[in-house]
């Protein structure tokens, strides 16, 4: 997930970790984040976050504890859902640590505790897919207790549940001793340091398809940026505040105001704003549709916003460049056709091979650089989407809340 000399990150980090309590032949409870991508047949396609917690796992089999895995998979909206197990999961890691894990049937209950109960250290099992009960969601107390009665102590590596007040993720921190393990750690500090003390120029990457998810990062990161790239769907809903026909292309006509009054932020606080010249357009989002490139002048009225154009992406590029520092979150188009990839792939490929310190966002776009084999060549790879957005929209993490401070 990170390049083999990442640059050194001044800790901020003011929860305890696993370095910080006792765990030799505990029971350790550490809620992990295996929501992992997988095709139709459920054969995992990614596994970087499996990887992603080794670091935490490794050092609890390093101090003899007993570990018990939780996490959830897909949204099985509360019911046992047979393709939703996480028994592929289990076999994964086993493989990567060469060393069993154990899938349970169940996530609480006497046969749980009755495994539990009979580990011995050095021993790993996975609980099953936390979401087959809607207690998980809801926060049920009773579910949150029952899943703490397995353990001694509680260990939350899952940045990418960090943002919602879940049992696992928060009401089990309210019975058992809970730290932090590496990942969260790692992610804390690095998107941290991007708030408290960016190298500068730095600049921040913004597409994807919707403005209104950005909006508040936006917000929050305008003081501390030099420029602001924007991309993706949402740029549409830029450009069409700066007065451009943007034909069909998607606009959430709520956050036009909004818009316009970023564009206004951007200009006051000195904020160079780079918004497409040129686009590739299309008139429906599907592989060998005919496409055009145009100017953002010339959008016609049946068709829409793809990608970014060669033209913008060279200036995108060029900024990249000229940079110390850069955050990327959203594709700069609809990546997942080959038509309207180049401007992310280039866009990518620029931060792969510069000298700044670059930092990706999770969710789709830490997707695209994995599905180029470019994520070890970034300083850091975010495993959290929503996680990253909001803290770096200035927004506390239930899930970080809920830890011990120091």
């Amino acid at each position: 997930m990170s390049r083999q000399n990442p640059p050194q990150v001044k800790s901020r980090f003011k929860k305890k970790t696993v370095r910080d309590i006792d765990l030799a032949s505990r029971r350790v409870l550490v809620r992990v984040d295996y929501n992992v991508p997988t095709d139709k047949s459920g054969n995992i396609t990614d596994d970087s976050r499996i990887r992603a917690s080794l670091p935490t796992i490794q050092y609890l089999l390093e101090h003899q504890a007993k570990i018990i895995l939780c996490s959830h998979f897909g949204r099985p909206k509360g019911k046992v859902v047979e393709t939703m197990r996480l028994a592929p999961e289990a076999k994964r890691l086993s493989e990567i640590l060469d060393k069993p894990v154990t899938p349970l049937n169940d996530c609480i209950g006497p046969e749980v505790e009755k495994t539990v109960s009979g580990m011995h250290p050095g021993d790993i099992v996975l609980l099953e897919n936390l979401r087959f009960y809607p207690q998980e969601e809801a926060n049920d107390p009773e579910f949150a207790r029952s899943l703490a009665s397995l353990a001694d102590v509680y260990v939350n590596d899952a940045f990418g549940a960090a943002h919602r007040a879940h049992a696992s993720v928060t009401g089990v921190a309210l019975h058992l001793p809970a730290v932090a393990g590496f990942l969260m750690e790692k992610e804390l500090n690095v998107l941290g340091n991007l708030l408290q003390s960016p190298v500068h120029p730095f600049i921040s990457i913004m597409g994807g398809a919707k403005v209104s998810d950005k909006m508040g990062v936006i917000r929050n990161i305008l003081d501390k940026i030099d420029a602001l790239l924007i991309g993706g769907g949402m740029a549409a809903n830029f450009l069409k505040a700066q007065g451009y026909d943007v034909g069909a292309s998607a606009v959430e006509e709520n956050q036009q105001d909004y818009t316009k009054e970023m564009l206004r932020e951007a200009q006051s606080k000195g904020v160079r704003l780079l918004l497409p010249v040129d686009v590739v357009i299309t008139e429906k989002l599907e592989d060998g549709v005919p496409t055009r490139t145009v100017t953002v002048k010339e959008i016609p009225a049946k068709w829409l916003i793809a990608d970014i154009g060669p033209e913008t992406t060279r200036q995108f590029v060029n900024e990249i460049q000229n940079s110390k520092t850069a955050f990327w979150n959203g594709p700069m188009g609809v990546f997942e056709i080959e038509a309207f990839a180049q401007g992310t792939r280039r866009v990518a490929n620029a931060l792969a091979g510069s000298k700044a310190t670059t930092v990706v966002g999770g969710g789709s776009t830490a997707e695209a650089v994995e599905s180029m084999g470019i994520a070890d060549k970034m300083s850091h790879v975010s495993t959290g989407g929503g996680a990253s957005l909001e803290l770096l929209e200035g927004l506390e993490l239930p899930g970080v809340a809920a830890l011990q401070n120091k």
